[in-house]
């Protein structure tokens, strides 16, 4: 390997270990936020839904496709929704292409029989996805507050008045509340899904709104003003996360969001790999996708502080993490090789300690958002252990595959907006299997993903001869959470 590679292959692994290094600290101050918000309990003015004269007229928002396993779910729980209907309007956005478009009909009318006012809104196309649905329904919407929910979440009968009373202060546009899981139990995989949503519910969302930092609206579960979405400028589909565009584009106009962490929104985590990675790739490409159309707009605004500026920038940034991940990962193996060839160049290896402090700084970080959901006392702490080495794990399987949606985005390339099939488990004995929504095509990146478990068993292996086993534990999580990731897909597809 000549010098001129070596350098190369230095000056990326260290560009990558820093930027994950500045990512922790910017984590480690909303934990600090965090904790200093929890201390605090501030008063808002809220309406007086006691008072009809206060009581607003909200437009309830339910954008499907295809939901044949949940829709009747969905309708049942929302017409449970306990405010007055002559101040109560249901679209269901229905863009569905199958035979669920019918008994969805046969719902509704079951419904609108009962009188409730919710209307079937059906289109020609399915231009611009998810948010052409919802720009069409707010044409017609006659709510001055619009509440979405997706087709897997359940809302509690109570959710709108423990939300719209706090649009009585005129500059807040969003409410949005905390995901919960109805399945979280299911498997490894659920388990997982729930304590990184979990760590971003928390963490993320109370530290960044403590201080008045840019949050995001996390396309369900929320509820917005109207007037705020089309000041912002409406809806637009040019990206895979329209939820995240809409709220910097309204923040940067300065509108505010309320984040309830109290309020939890329940909803059903995917089950199976397949489902999980199409998920993870649209939120993924879509925050890349966002960094290009927005960060120069956050960096060059005049009325936001520089501490808002740099959130924003880390928080467009999150998806590009996995990218740095994988190459710190990538490198890693070459780097062993380097550091026993080149003696002279022994003190660069003291840049990987910001990776094990950058760990160390997350471990603590979600140690206390894990807490805040699941309980303090030493045997949560065990769990905790457990549950955070095996995030850590299959996160790591999951970075190529993430970066991977993360380099599209960044360069431009456009893709169809693929929905997270749904399913209607509630508990481990139900199977997903016959599912008809799910992918049955095998993923061109499985085979790079086993290459890479062998990759890493190979780095593992490298340590013996080396007699260096400073990175063994990191290439055995690499191993395990690679090999999960390929064996989950593979059997998926048994």
């Amino acid at each position: 390997m000549g010098l001129t590679v070596t350098y190369f292959i230095i000056a990326i692994y260290s560009i990558s270990l820093l930027l994950i290094f500045f990512y922790s600290l910017a984590q480690l101050n909303l934990l600090v936020n965090y904790l200093g918000y929890k201390r605090r309990n501030k008063e808002a003015p809220k309406f007086n839904l006691l008072d009809p004269k206060e009581i607003p007229f909200v437009t309830i928002q339910l954008p499907i496709y295809n939901e044949e396993y949940v829709v009747e779910r969905l309708l049942e729980n929302i017409s449970k929704i306990e405010y007055p209907k002559s101040k109560l309007e249901i679209q269901v956005l229905d863009d569905s292409t199958d035979d669920s478009v019918h008994d969805t009909a046969k719902r509704i009318k079951a419904l609108q029989e009962t009188g409730l006012d919710i209307q079937h809104i059906r289109r020609t196309n399915r231009q611009g996805y998810k948010a052409g649905a919802l720009k069409e329904g707010l044409d017609k919407a006659k709510g001055e507050f619009i509440a979405i929910f997706d087709a897997d979440f359940l809302p509690s009968s109570d959710w709108l008045k423990k939300t719209v009373i706090y649009f009585k202060d005129q500059e807040i546009g969003v409410v949005q509340t905390r995901w919960g899981h109805i399945n979280r139990e299911y498997s490894t995989l659920t388990r997982i899904q729930a304590f990184a949503l979990d760590a971003h519910f928390t963490l993320e969302q109370v530290g960044r709104n403590a201080k008045g930092h840019f949050i995001n609206f996390n396309g369900t579960a929320g509820i917005w003003r109207k007037e705020c979405i089309l000041d912002a400028g409406n809806w637009e589909g040019d990206t895979l996360t329209e939820d995240l565009d809409l709220s910097y584009r309204a923040q940067l106009k300065n509108w505010k969001f309320k984040y309830l962490e109290d309020v939890e929104t329940p909803a059903e985590l995917p089950v199976v790999i397949s489902a999980a990675r199409s998920q993870q790739f649209r939120w993924n490409k879509g925050g890349a996708e966002n960094f290009k159309k927005t960060v120069w707009s956050v960096i060059s605004a005049k009325n936001i502080s520089f501490k808002t500026k740099f959130h924003g920038v880390m928080h467009l940034l999150n998806s590009s993490m996995f990218l740095c991940v994988f190459l710190v990962a990538l490198l890693s193996i070459p780097m062993m090789y380097i550091k026993n060839t080149y003696d002279h160049l022994g003190w660069i290896f003291e840049a990987t300690k910001f990776f094990i402090l950058s760990t160390i700084i997350l471990f603590v970080c979600y140690w206390f958002t894990y807490k805040s959901i699941q309980g303090s006392g030493f045997n949560n702490f065990v769990d905790y252990i457990s549950i955070f080495f095996t995030f850590f794990s299959v996160a790591l399987g999951f970075s190529l595959h993430n970066s991977i949606a993360v380099l599209e985005g960044h360069m431009g390339k456009r893709s169809e907006f693929v929905r997270t099939p749904k399913f209607n488990l509630n508990s481990i004995k139900d199977s997903w299997k016959g599912n008809k929504y799910l992918a049955t095509k095998l993923s061109p990146n499985m085979i790079f993903e086993a290459a890479l478990m062998l990759y890493f068993l190979f780095g593992m292996y490298s340590a013996i001869p080396l007699n260096d086993f400073g990175l063994f534990p990191f290439h055995f999580m690499l191993f395990l959470g690679f090999g999960y990731v390929f064996f989950k897909s593979l059997m998926a597809r048994a």
